[in-house]
């Protein structure tokens, strides 16, 4: 693979929901080439919320339409996502949208605490209403520690999401900041709301690495590919890609991914939470660069083979 970088599309500072960040970008189509583009927003508290802006994806740098308010805002006082709601993905079902997305709250031991909320769209995504003020995946046996970034398809009757969990945290010499770790599990639904988790890991850490994040998994053919990122050592985030058949069992690809930092500019730092998308007969990555998104959102296209 070899991506060409369109540019940057989306920066933050529009409105006071959106002051610092626009990050986890992830497209769906609403026209023949328009497409509402779903990202979690930033205020000057630091406090996430998750709405979207519509492009025309042959003209991405002009925002056709930018909502004033989030489609997804804070939870309640004491829930798991009364600090910040991060949408990860939508799953249209029965004329439903079914949003995933990443709660937070505040911690005092550990500075936060992930886990996956779900809320629904009756209306075509004008509103979306909780299915629960808990989340439909949170702390288990398998997952003790923290549950954030599902995404999730149907096949054959069966809901499957690959999402990130925590495995630990730990105390650094020398450093207050509490150091995470997290990859890539698992897990399978009936309905979408209830899941069942076995630990499995999908994607593990090499070497230094001690967050892997953002899984975006789609079919082609018979072979499943799945986009993310991941970090160790003193590195930032670099985008990842593996293939598998089955969805399970996943080989790591990383060297083929075709896009890197720049030399300078927004995303020269970093380059994080990739999400591919295919547009009549060709693919799409968004992606946000430096500091997590906090320079904007970004847009690859996929490069003719030779």
């Amino acid at each position: 693979m070899k991506w060409t970088k369109i540019g940057l599309i989306i920066k933050p500072g529009m409105y006071d929901w959106i002051v610092t960040h626009a990050q986890n970008p992830f497209p769906e189509k609403v026209g023949e080439d328009l497409y509402k583009v779903y990202f979690a927003g930033r205020d000057k508290l630091n406090r996430a919320r998750g709405g979207y802006v519509v492009i025309n994806i042959n003209e991405p740098e002009k925002m056709l339409e930018v909502p004033e308010k989030p489609v997804l805002d804070l939870g309640d006082l004491g829930c798991f996502d009364d600090c910040g709601v991060m949408p990860s993905c939508i799953v249209h079902y029965e004329n439903k949208q079914f949003m995933y997305y990443t709660g937070w709250t505040q911690g005092v031991v550990t500075p936060f605490s992930f886990f996956i909320g779900l809320a629904i769209s009756r209306d075509g995504g004008k509103t979306f209403e909780r299915v629960s003020k808990a989340p439909v995946l949170g702390r288990s046996i398998h997952d003790p520690y923290l549950t954030a970034s599902p995404w999730v398809i149907i096949e054959r009757g069966i809901w499957r999401m690959w999402y990130v969990s925590g495995t630990g945290w730990e105390i650094m010499p020398n450093d207050p900041k509490l150091k995470h770790y997290y990859h890539i599990r698992y897990a399978e639904s009936k309905d979408g709301i209830t899941w069942d988790t076995s630990g499995i890991v999908c994607i593990d850490y090499n070497n230094e690495e001690y967050a892997i994040a953002r899984p975006v998994v789609y079919k082609h053919k018979s072979l499943y590919k799945m986009w993310y990122c991941y970090r160790g050592g003193t590195r930032t985030y670099r985008a990842g890609y593996a293939e598998s058949k089955d969805g399970i069992c996943w080989k790591r690809k990383d060297d083929k991914v075709g896009i890197a930092v720049s030399e300078s500019g927004w995303d020269a730092n970093m380059i994080c939470y990739p999400c591919v998308f295919g547009h009549k007969g060709k693919e799409y990555m968004l992606y946000n660069g430096n500091d997590y998104g906090k320079t904007g959102i970004g847009l690859a296209i996929l490069a003719k083979e030779q």
